[in-house]
């Protein structure tokens, strides 16, 4: 097993601490289980998203080329 450490913001770590809270998990199983069902998601969602971010920043990506 790999262990992995993160730094949230504390505003952020509210929120996760009280939406763990209301499912009765640690903070930590909730992460663990969100990356679980996240990582578990069809390869296609991810495609649109990452097409979806390339369109919207076709612009700046050409700009950068150029340099």
């Amino acid at each position: 097993m790999v262990r992995l450490t993160i730094t949230l913001s504390d505003a952020v770590f509210a929120q996760l601490e009280e939406k763990a809270r209301r499912y009765q998990l640690t903070p930590e199983t909730l992460l663990q289980k969100s990356l679980e069902d996240w990582l578990a998601l069809p390869d296609e969602s991810f495609e649109r998203a990452m097409a979806r971010v390339l369109e919207k920043n076709a612009e700046l990506y050409r700009r950068l080329a150029q340099r």
